[in-house]
């Protein structure tokens, strides 16, 4: 069953099925599409399905003209109808694993596709799990389900299961799907090298480890240790404000070391799906075995702590011109969680929003990628302003969430009287050049 799965993979002839049509989901589906399998996205969301079918993209990274292409030569369908899946030859999941606000792990999805699967799961079929996970979940969680549906079925003999985590990052103009280097770990050795055949048709490197245990930790390390850093940093941040020292400054200086040095930078909060949200399933899980995972909590705590730290500094920026926060005119620059994307998940600029309503500014926003934002999620809506001259002038702050390139920060600095610069956008006043406009407002920075 291996050599037969591995020759049709191989020659790319496999039907692949990929479950999570978001923003994992479709770039993979549609590079798997592109290396010439016949691929069937599989969503609950009808108006992705219906977005695919019509042959239209709804990720910016994702060309349209590329899904209309694929629809055409029919590489690329999609379907809400999980029988799509007893007849696929491998099957991806991409389906969200967010946290309860508890902090604790929510993977209801994923059970449900295991659910799914196990009614579906026949010989000659790949999964592979790409939804971020804690150690152990493939195969305590995923497996027992595919052996309990599959009567007679035996992992790495007729059925093969493996865990490969994503590493998508909207946004990135250099590193896609393909030339993103892919690690892969099955439950058997067998799982292993039928995943690893799958990936090697459209990733440029695959890299396989012993086990789905060790590919899971793979992605809870690589997005610890992007928190850890940024929580370190961003304290360092908090320390050199009382200590009167341009904390920019200091991480430019130490940048300078060729060796022993990585830098990271401070900001309003985390944001996105991942680095806010993976550590958390390691210190979940380590819990189950008590064991305190001291510094992923302690650097979520003081990540966490963010969105108040901005909101202080420009409670104490406006102190120093003699207005308060209640009924003060505040304009917040970018609300995605980075630049030049338009996904809101866990973004500061969220809380940043409600901690400054909740001091009773009057609030408003600009975000050329997000046309409207509910910041308290099912409360009442915000519309994008137009970034004008005179919408700035009328405000009393102007507070840099997030950077979009696509923005005039000259025309703000010219404008405004006060600006909170939370990302560094003004560092050596960058764009703040040319014809008759110089800077007059005050910046202050984080």
């Amino acid at each position: 069953m291996e050599a037969q799965l591995v020759e049709k993979l191989a020659a790319r002839r496999a039907h692949v099925v990929v479950v999570g049509l978001g923003y994992v989901g479709l770039p993979l589906a549609v590079e798997v599409a592109q290396a010439g399998f016949r691929v069937t996205g599989f969503d609950v969301d009808a108006g992705r399905v219906a977005a695919l079918a019509a042959g239209r993209s709804y990720i910016p990274d994702v060309p349209g003209e590329s899904v209309a292409r694929l629809a055409r030569e029919g590489r690329l369908g999609a379907t809400a109808d999980e029988a799509v899946l007893a007849a696929a030859d491998a099957v991806i999941v991409c389906v969200p694993t967010p946290l309860r606000k508890t902090k604790d792990p929510d993977i209801s999805y994923v059970v449900a596709v295991s659910d799914a699967l196990e009614k579906h799961v026949h010989a000659g079929m790949l999964v592979v799990v790409e939804s971020t996970t804690y150690p152990g979940f493939t195969r305590e969680i995923v497996l027992p389900r595919l052996q309990s549906g599959g009567a007679g079925l035996k992992v790495g003999e007729s059925f093969f299961l493996a865990f490969s985590p994503e590493r998508i990052d909207p946004g990135n103009q250099s590193f896609g799907v393909r030339n993103t280097p892919k690690v892969v770990g099955g439950t058997t050795e067998a799982c292993r090298r039928v995943a690893g055949t799958l990936y090697r048709q459209f990733v440029d490197q695959v890299v396989e480890v012993s086990s789905t245990d060790s590919a899971e930790m793979v992605k809870l390390l690589e997005n610890t240790f992007r928190a850890v850093n940024i929580g370190l940093v961003n304290e360092v941040c908090i320390m050199c404000n009382k200590l009167g020292i341009d904390t920019w400054e200091v991480i430019d200086a130490a940048a300078t070391k060729p060796f022993g040095f990585t830098p990271f930078y401070p900001g309003p909060g985390l944001g996105g799906h991942c680095i806010p949200v993976d550590p958390h399933y390691l210190s979940w899980k380590l819990k189950t075995l008590e064991y305190d995972a001291r510094f992923i909590e302690v650097a979520s705590q003081v990540n966490s702590a963010m969105p108040q730290v901005v909101v202080q500094r420009v409670a104490d920026a406006l102190n120093d011109t003699r207005k308060p926060v209640n009924g003060s005119r505040v304009l917040v620059l970018g609300v995605a969680y980075k630049r030049n994307i338009d996904d809101v998940r866990e973004s500061p600029a969220l809380d940043i929003v409600r901690l400054l309503q909740g001091r009773r500014a009057v609030v408003s926003y600009h975000d050329p990628h997000v046309p409207a934002l509910r910041p308290a999620g099912d409360g009442a809506e915000m519309r994008s302003v137009a970034l004008t001259p005179e919408i700035v002038r009328a405000q009393d702050c102007v507070v840099v969430v997030t950077d979009h390139r696509d923005v005039d920060y000259a025309m703000v600095a010219h404008e405004a009287s006060l600006i909170v610069d939370t990302r560094n956008a003004y560092k050596g006043h960058r764009g703040v050049t040319g014809g008759e406009r110089h800077v007059a407002a005050r910046i202050v920075r984080l």
